[in-house]
């Protein structure tokens, strides 16, 4: 018997790679976006990181009477005068008061208001939001120049309202009362920012959550602070971020309110008037810069700090 061999059929052809045409067009694809980019680059290059590595080489220069009024390279010197300097220290001092203070108020408010809103399923739920958020919209150097007119004790309303009881209205622009004033002018201003960010937060919430620990007999109160709000930590955390950094900045509302608070708001309010005094009114660029420069590194410390602390509950590791 004969034996036959199968000869293994032959593998079938390969289709052509179309590797080469498909890196062509991802290129052309890498192109397009990067031309999309170049505009915010550029802008970004220019106003923002250019401008800050000028002020950095500023802060590491010194430029005065002692020097011939030429610019000379002193290396840390300044930074060290900044965290020696008592104007800089009181002000920081106070600063940090404001965060003790404004802080919890404004975050507290705003998750108040967030809670009801989130109860509400009516046009009156609209409306409020959009009411609480509208000082948002109003820039803070309108919002200033209006609350120091109703701070004013010649011309804003406070004589007239507190006359009708018989008192007499108290001095919101006295050195007693201004850091109470200010605090109530940039929380009526950032509430509702706020309350934005939390009350989105909320209503991503799935609802299936709500009924089961009402199921469970769970009320209203204990939704709101033992589900409601350990769900939106994250959010939390953020606005606090966003806070902390805004006040430890603190420069408008006080800057604004300065000349019609009969002296109890001094240039060496804020590290930023500081600043603004030392560059524009003594022509001290190169220590403004340093200030600039030392505020931004307590600002980093201080969110880093925080957002460390608080890792577990903003989901960081």
């Amino acid at each position: 018997m004969a034996s036959t061999t199968t000869k293994p059929a032959p593998a079938p052809a390969r289709a052509a790679s179309p590797r080469g045409g498909q890196s062509l067009l991802d290129t052309k694809r890498q192109w397009w976006g990067w031309l999309f980019l170049a505009p915010f680059t550029i802008v970004f290059v220019l106003f923002l990181l250019v401008p800050l590595a000028y002020a950095f080489w500023l802060s590491l220069h010194t430029k005065g009477i002692a020097t011939g009024g030429e610019s000379v390279f002193t290396g840390v010197a300044n930074y060290v005068r900044v965290f020696t300097d008592a104007d800089f220290l009181s002000g920081m001092a106070r600063v940090g008061k404001f965060v003790l203070v404004m802080v919890p108020v404004q975050i507290g408010l705003a998750v108040a208001i967030a809670l009801v809103l989130d109860t509400l399923a009516t046009r009156l739920s609209k409306a409020s939001r959009l009411l609480v958020f509208v000082p948002y919209a109003i820039p803070a150097v309108i919002g200033a120049l209006m609350w120091g007119f109703l701070y004013s004790p010649r011309f804003g309303p406070a004589n007239d309202i507190f006359g009708i009881f018989g008192l007499d209205a108290p001095e919101f622009l006295s050195r007693d009362l201004i850091f109470g004033s200010l605090v109530n002018i940039v929380t009526w201003q950032w509430a509702g920012y706020y309350m934005i960010i939390v009350y989105a937060a909320l209503r991503a919430i799935d609802p299936s959550v709500y009924e089961a620990a009402r199921l469970d007999g769970a009320g209203n109160r204990a939704i709101a602070f033992r589900i409601k709000i350990p769900m939106i930590a994250s959010s939390m955390v953020m606005i606090v971020v966003f806070a902390l950094i805004g006040t430890l900045q603190f420069f408008t509302e006080p800057t604004v309110l300065r000349s019609v608070a009969q002296g109890a708001i001094p240039t060496t309010y804020t590290p930023n008037m500081y600043a603004y005094s030392m560059a524009f009114s003594y022509s001290q660029f190169n220590y403004a810069s340093t200030i600039a420069f030392a505020l931004g590194i307590l600002v980093f410390i201080g969110s880093y700090v925080f957002l460390y602390a608080t890792r577990k509950q903003s989901g960081l590791k």
